[in-house]
């Protein structure tokens, strides 16, 4: 197998991350062992992940199990941004290893695990890791409302009948009433206008737009897109998504249709200079996709 990792994913099982990588000689994906013995064990420690791992592999050695000559080691990216070489098995290694964990654990994991998402989210999501590829991405206008709607036609073409269309009824949500849908021409264009050469003018404008919602839906996954290829462009900057918790971002936006400050310092803090690194694109998508759910 090629040791060069094409595609990276990252998903979700309870909050914790999953990570992948995908063997494009082979046509499968990579499991790294030490999440799924996390998330089995409900554990957090990497320390004590690390040890039970090596417990059970001497304990499968001893038992003749070929689920340990079944690892292969890959480079995975871990929380202080370094890459380490780690334990990965396929999915029918995954599934062996799951028969080693209590049923109450392992049954609702491989729930998880054997899920095929055909969902519309999913399939959107399947599009969009295509995005960075595609010659789209540095013809898309960059900062407008147009801009915009091309993004979301190219996530949602196919999948919804809206795909890139400015709504035309009036939407809330969470109790909170967007741009009533008789003045969201105006609110979009005014939106066109504003500055995008500080990062407090590009966080104010993603702010606004956020508060426009201009889809009925998909304006989330869309948005984030959108504000990623403006910091791009203006500042040679993209963000690293994975540094920044689902309830944090979450309550920041909520925040934000008041005062976008506390957006703005969160998202300061995420920025890389790494805005060509398909790795972080992919993983830019796994966590948008995923503060959706």
């Amino acid at each position: 197998m090629k040791r060069e990792q094409i595609k990276i994913s990252i998903r979700f099982f309870n909050d914790r991350e999953v990570r992948a990588t995908w063997d494009n000689e082979h046509a499968k994906w990579w499991f790294s062992v030490l999440d799924i013995v996390g998330v089995l064990n409900e554990e957090s420690d990497y320390t004590k992940i690390r040890n039970y791992w090596k417990y059970l592999k001497a304990k499968l050695k001893k038992e003749d199990n070929q689920l340990v000559s079944a690892t292969t080691q890959l480079k995975l990216t871990a929380s202080d941004g370094k890459k380490y070489k780690t334990d990965m098995l396929d999915s029918s290694g995954i599934m062996e290893l799951s028969k080693s964990f209590p049923n109450n654990k392992a049954t609702k994991f491989l729930d998880w695990f054997l899920y095929s998402d055909t969902s519309i989210d999913g399939q959107s999501k399947k599009k969009a890791y295509t995005f960075f590829e595609s010659n789209l991405i540095n013809e898309f206008e960059v900062g407008t409302a147009k801009g915009l709607q091309q993004i979301h036609a190219y996530l949602f073409g196919g999948l919804y009948d809206f795909a890139g269309q400015i709504r035309e009824k009036s939407i809330s949500k969470g109790g909170y009433r967007f741009v009533y849908a008789q003045h969201l021409i105006n609110t979009l264009q005014q939106i066109d206008t504003m500055p995008q050469t500080t990062l407090e003018e590009i966080i104010l404008k993603y702010a606004e737009m956020n508060k426009a919602h201009p889809f009925m839906e998909g304006n989330g996954r869309s948005t984030r897109i959108w504000l990623d290829l403006i910091l791009k462009k203006q500042l040679k900057k993209c963000v690293d998504w994975s540094k920044i918790k689902k309830d944090n971002y979450m309550n920041a936006m909520i925040i934000s249709t008041l005062d976008s400050s506390v957006l703005m310092q969160l998202i300061k803090i995420a920025l890389t200079s790494k805005i060509n690194n398909r790795e972080m694109f992919m993983k830019g998508i796994d966590y948008s996709y995923y503060y959706e759910e």
